[in-house]
């Protein structure tokens, strides 16, 4: 039956992104039922090592990462659909991780922030920016790494905060 395949599929890619940083750990769930194709891309970055050594670069309303800057190339390309509207529809809350792209919206790439706060008008402006991953309610030492990093940045002088190290499992 297809879509227990499908079902499959999209169990498989659920899982746990672990963001290692020099002001702590952060860690995101995983949500393949909003976005299978994006998750999946997400991942393949992820276990090629694209975000280790890269730092997180922005804090405004968002903390931004990615390979901006880092002198690293993503060899899988870039994403070439906008999921935001095509499965379980995800806010831009507090806490949930969402592809960058420029006002194109089918042109994701390894760039992906997460929320600082609640920023609705993310889910519709050009296209919409995809939530693929969140930080768990109750995840405290996540929350306060983001909060650390969002301050340090926007704040405390620091121009970029280091990722060591992004696993996934």
């Amino acid at each position: 039956d297809e879509s227990c395949t499908a079902l499959e599929t999209v169990k498989a890619m659920a899982g746990t992104l672990t963001i290692t940083t020099a002001m702590g750990v952060i860690r995101l769930a995983l949500r393949p039922d909003a976005a299978p194709v994006t998750t999946a891309y997400i991942k393949k970055c992820v276990d090629a090592g694209l975000y280790d050594g890269t730092s997180f670069y922005r804090s405004d309303f968002v903390i931004q990462c990615g390979l901006h800057g880092s002198g690293k190339e993503n060899p899988f390309g870039d994403l070439t659909e906008n999921e935001t509207s095509k499965h379980v529809k995800l806010s831009n809350t507090r806490g949930t991780a969402s592809i960058a792209h420029w006002d194109v919206p089918d042109n994701g790439n390894t760039e992906f922030f997460i929320n600082l706060g609640t920023n609705a008008h993310l889910d519709d402006v050009y296209g919409g920016y995809c939530v693929f991953a969140e930080v768990p309610a109750d995840d405290k030492e996540s929350w306060a790494t983001v909060d650390a990093i969002a301050v340090g940045i926007a704040n405390g002088g620091k121009k970029s905060v280091q990722i060591t190290s992004v696993k996934s499992s």
